[in-house]
């Protein structure tokens, strides 16, 4: 080998050893960088937990067992109350208004139409019962048509479908 090739090959390895040396440390600076972020935790962890050691019952006895017992209930009754949707009205115009008009103004997913005669003849054939039903579990129809269990409002109770369902069948005959 003559001087100047053992020059070239002295560079090159002295190149490679710097790159080499620049990988580790870079690899090395990553780790510790990972080392000190802050980890991803749920957020919902706290809630899971705290749902999780809560006490699976309570305990009531004597007249102050029964005070707090009938306390309960009715705090029970009055949250009850609250989720019932729009008040807890059950006028089928009202609920209307609320919630069907979305898709029966606009006939949305094959819903039909309100006051629409044509369409609403073949569903009124079936009975208002099978309305009532469809209405309250829901509809996949064969020809694409769509109706969501309650229109989509699970708060709705079975009561206030049946009397909206009633007022829209009103409204085509």
């Amino acid at each position: 080998m003559s001087k100047s090739d053992r020059a070239t090959v002295r560079q090159l390895s002295l190149m490679i050893g710097g790159l080499l040396v620049l990988t580790l440390v870079l690899i090395l600076s990553a780790l510790a960088i990972y080392r000190h972020a802050p980890k991803e935790t749920n957020p919902n962890q706290a809630a899971k937990i705290a749902e999780r050691i809560a006490p699976a019952g309570a305990v009531y006895a004597g007249n102050t067992g029964r005070a707090a017992m009938q306390a309960a209930a009715d705090a029970a009754a009055k949250a009850a109350a609250s989720q019932v949707a729009y008040g807890g009205t059950t006028d089928g115009k009202a609920i209307y208004d609320h919630l069907c008009t979305s898709c029966h103004t606009a006939g949305v997913a094959g819903a039909p139409k309100l006051g629409n005669k044509a369409m609403w003849a073949p569903r009124i054939a079936k009975g208002i019962d099978t309305l009532v039903s469809h209405a309250i579990h829901g509809y996949h129809g064969p020809d694409g048509n769509f109706m969501p269990a309650k229109g989509g409002n699970p708060a709705l109770t079975d009561e206030q479908v049946t009397n909206a369902v009633h007022w829209i069948v009103s409204q085509a005959k």
